[in-house]
Formats: structure tokens, sequence, C-alpha cells
């Protein structure tokens, strides 16, 4: 049985929905539904599970459940990847060590790591998909400046207390929600909060190397007026912005909203928007399909115009062209 909803869009900053539900579904369809909604996959020939899944946006949380053992292959991760088994063991690897988990134990991933879950029978876990300029956007912004990406999630975390127990509960109620149509988290503003709810969670859950500076007493942060403008770039940062229209959002003059960003931010207001943007070209690069998408449609699509100044940029910022991130793609 299926059930789906049409995503609206795949843009960030969107929400939309998709779910499917399969009973003792076979290894191709297993493949079909975890290459749509996780990463791609290899499996056994005598896979077969029981698999219900939603997205919401950036956000994909699914139940999986394995009547005998079983091993997912994931190549290459996508994305940020939480496992949350609910019953039986998971094993896997990370940077050359194995890594076992319980219901009491959840294990991370990050973008470009392989992902390899080792399921003994009878077990059952929550897998949570989290797109990768999502998260470091939802801590950018918890920490009002930029981050360089990826977070490095540990490869193991405890959730029998503190934080990541309440967290996991949230992931569980998500979970809970799966099988009701009328759910509230169907609803595009709760689902936004709770995306932002998951996401803001896991980053103050987990130890990585913003964690302290996250969970540090709040200094006091960029005023009102710039706050304002950091979040119309965020939130459109394709938007052909002048330095006039950012310092009308602002309600400043030119040059106090200048000065403004290199107190409170770092730079100039449209050399954040220019990094942005790197940012947002940067991920879409690394999840597009190179025989469906161009460097140019990618780099128009994210608000540059001018392809040869871009290049130059993007190079500076990520050590490669664009082109090469585009032919890596997975």
């Amino acid at each position: 049985m299926v059930d789906a909803l049409p995503c609206a869009t795949s843009a960030p900053g969107t929400v939309y929905f998709d779910s499917v539900y399969f009973d003792s579904v076979d290894r191709d369809r297993v493949r079909d539904v975890l290459n749509r909604f996780y990463h791609p996959v290899s499996a056994g020939a005598d896979l077969q599970l029981d698999v219900e899944v939603i997205q919401l946006g950036p956000l994909t949380v699914g139940h999986l459940t394995f009547a005998r053992s079983a091993t997912l292959d994931f190549s290459e991760a996508a994305a940020y990847h939480v496992t949350l088994p609910t019953s039986g063991v998971v094993r896997s690897s990370r940077d050359g060590r194995e890594v076992v988990a319980t219901p009491t134990t959840a294990l991370a991933f990050r973008p470009g790591d392989r992902i390899q879950l080792r399921h003994e029978p009878n077990t059952a876990e929550i897998d949570v998909r989290i797109e990768s300029w999502a998260l470091e956007a939802e801590l950018a912004g918890l920490l009002g400046h930029p981050i360089e990406g990826p977070i490095d999630l540990p490869p193991a975390f405890d959730l029998t207390e503190g934080p990541a127990h309440s967290w996991s509960r949230l992931i569980r109620l998500l979970r809970d929600e799966l099988e009701h149509e009328t759910s509230l988290i169907y609803q595009p503003l709760i689902a936004e909060q709770l995306c932002s709810s998951v996401l803001s969670g896991l980053l103050l859950s987990v130890s990585h190397r913003y964690h302290d500076e996250l969970v540090a007493p709040a200094a006091t942060g960029p005023p009102r007026p710039i706050r304002r403008v950091l979040e119309a770039i965020s939130g459109e940062p394709e938007r052909a912005f002048t330095v006039g229209e950012l310092a009308a959002i602002a309600g400043t003059s030119i040059r106090s909203l200048q000065s403004g960003f290199r107190r409170h931010v770092g730079s100039a207001p449209m050399t954040h928007l220019q990094q942005v943007r790197l940012t947002r070209v940067h991920e879409t690069l690394r999840r597009s399909d190179p025989a469906a998408v161009t460097v140019a449609d990618v780099a128009h699509r994210w608000g540059f115009a001018h392809l040869g100044r871009f290049a130059s940029a993007y190079r500076k910022r990520f050590g490669e062209s664009p082109s090469e991130t585009l032919r890596s793609a997975t």
C-alpha cells in the first residue's frame, strides 16, 4: 500500500510532504524506497522488511522493521543520517571502528560517510535523514554567524538521559504519527516548527565542535536591523538584492548597515550574501544528477549572473571547480 503526497517543491526553506507505507516489501521495492528517501543502497537478495517513511521538507523520518538478519550498504551518505534502534541490535562502522547500537544508543553519519547497517533478526529502527544545507543553516542561525560544514556529529551517542533522550522521544513522536492521515504534522505551520525542533534539538543533544558555543550563555547578538537582513538573505539568497534594498529591510542607511555587518557579522552585506549563495550552490551540485543539470543552471538558480566571477569565487571557497563538484555528485 502506498500513500503519497506530492512534493510542492524541493527548494530550501519550503516545507513539502511525501510519505509511503509498505508491508513486507521485497529487495527491489526496498531499494527503490531507500534510494528515493535516503541514499543509494545495495542489499542482499533475501531482504524483506516493513517500511514507513514521511518526508517533511529537509527532514525524513522512517521506521524500518527487519524479521531476518540483513545488511544495508549505502556507499556514501548524501546528507546527515541518524539511526535509532527501537528493538534488536544494529552494527556499523565509522572511521575504521565498529559501532554497536541498541535502543539505548543511536548511530550518526555525516555527508560523505559510508553507511553500512548490519541488523540482527527482529530488529527495528528509526532512520532520520537531514539535508546538509538545512542542519548547517539551523546551526548558523542559532549561533548568529556562518559555520564551516560538515558538522562533526559523533559516531554514536547515548539516548538514556539528558537532551539526547528528550530528542529521541521527539523522533518517536513523529514516528507514531506516520499512520495518521489527519495528523497535525501534515499542516505546513506545524511541520515547519517540528523540522526546526528536530534540527536544533539534535545540535543541542550531541557533541560537535560548535556545541560549547551553542550551549554557552547567550551573548548580545546582532541588533534587530542586522538580524532582519540576515533572515532575508537566508530566506531568499537567490533574490537580486542590492545593498540599498538590504538597507531598506534593515531600516537604516547603507553606511550604518555596512558598519553594523562588519561589527556583528565580520563581513560586508554583499559578501555575506555571496557566501550564502555559494553554500547553496555547493549543496545543490553535490545532490544533483550531472546528466540532468548544468553548473550554469544551478549558478543562475542561486542568483549568480556572471559565471566567470562565480567560478572563481567557488574555487576559492571550496578548493575545486563547480563542475568537479557536480561530477562527483552522488
